[in-house]
């Protein structure tokens, strides 16, 4: 039996192959930065085409081989894969390398267990994870499908694997109803902004996009920032005075990336209906990626998949200090500000940003009776 713990601090071989998709070499390089942010010790890679997937094992035989020897050269203790395995493909690669062999999800959801800091994004993280193993039971655990005996031992007539799939769908359970208790408090208390009046700012951007500095700087608080992808899970929520003489509030949610699993976005819709329910968005983008139209599709999806797409929003094209660029912001054909060129880190154009919420806010308040004003 192969143990499971976390990839975080471990000794890891990466293997991630060009299966035909458009964006392979973008993906490759967040993977890298992905690995990074795990904390694994990198101690070789494995790249090139494959011309074909194979149901058994994803990878051709003589790649197995390549890899089983790296393992053992190198003593590697987990190899990661920058694809999505079956539990049939990640059982039969653990028995013929004799390594732990785990994918992209578990990688994203290794980092999103260590970065999670509240009480609610825990929870979140715990009922992904869970609802992820649930489909994995199988695979590596060839102990739990022995029948239960002995004295006191002695079940219902259920294997180890029938009593662990229990149980776990139990705690899957009780998570569901500890987070939707999360969600009713959220709920209540956007009831409370909505009636007070207040402008509710949402940032939305892929991860490492800047959206907490931006977050910082507009706010004056200090926010954990770092050149990581997922740096930031739990949503924050601060009040930001405007040019005109009043607030709004500015909330800081957790970054989208390509590919981000499905249990994911389903564990964390109670954060991230922040997005959903806000007046305005502000997408942050990464604008020195050279990528960058690419992972704003990619956060444009996420938003879809959660019923945030019809938002009114504003495009900051953040970072422009390493391009060269000046602040400054351009307006669509009705006059609306749609985007903002700043630099968080640098504090350069943070006057726009505030100019094109102030502009937004009257807007908001002219069906507003309760006489609060921006």
């Amino acid at each position: 039996m192969i143990e499971r713990p976390t990839a975080g601090g471990e000794r890891a071989i990466l293997a991630s192959f060009d299966t035909g998709e458009p964006d392979w070499f973008e993906s490759n390089e967040e993977f890298n930065l992905l690995a990074k942010s795990a904390g694994v010790t990198l101690l070789q890679s494995f790249n090139g085409s494959l011309r074909r997937l194979y149901p058994a094992t994803f990878i051709g035989a003589g790649k197995v081989v390549e890899i089983a020897e790296a393992c053992t050269y190198h003593k590697a203790s987990v190899v990661i894969f920058n694809h999505s395995l079956t539990p049939a493909q990640e059982r039969n690669l653990e028995q013929l390398i004799h390594c732990r062999v785990i994918d992209r999800v578990s990688l994203i959801l290794d980092i999103f267990a260590h970065r999670a800091k509240s009480h609610e994004g825990k929870l979140q993280v715990e009922l992904a994870q869970l609802q992820y193993l649930s489909t994995r039971l199988v695979r590596g655990w060839t102990h739990l499908e022995r029948q239960k005996g002995g004295i006191g031992l002695r079940g219902p007539g259920e294997t180890q694997l029938e009593t662990d799939r229990r149980l776990l769908g139990l705690r899957v359970k009780s998570l569901k109803v500890q987070i939707e208790r999360v969600k009713r408090q959220r709920h209540t208390q956007r009831l409370g902004r909505r009636r007070s009046g207040a402008f509710v700012v949402s940032l939305v951007g892929y991860t490492n996009a800047g959206k907490s500095t931006l977050f910082n700087a507009l706010t004056k608080e200090s926010s954990y920032t770092a050149d990581q992808l997922f740096a930031t899970l739990d949503t924050t929520s601060r009040r930001l005075y405007l040019p005109q003489g009043g607030y709004s509030i500015l909330s800081d949610t957790v970054g989208f990336i390509r590919s981000l699993p499905h249990s994911l976005i389903a564990a964390f819709r109670a954060t991230l209906e922040e997005s959903v329910e806000a007046d305005l968005l502000l997408h942050v983008i990464d604008v020195s990626h050279p990528n960058w139209q690419e992972q704003a599709k990619a956060v444009d999806e996420v938003l879809e998949e959660i019923g945030a797409h019809h938002a009114d929003r504003i495009l900051v094209m953040n970072k422009i200090d390493e391009t060269g660029v000046v602040p400054h912001l351009l307006r669509d054909e009705y006059g609306k500000i749609n985007r903002i060129f700043v630099s968080a880190r640098k504090r350069d154009g943070l006057h726009l940003v505030r100019q094109a919420l102030s502009e937004r806010c009257p807007a908001f308040n002219e069906n507003n009776t309760s006489g609060f004003s921006c």
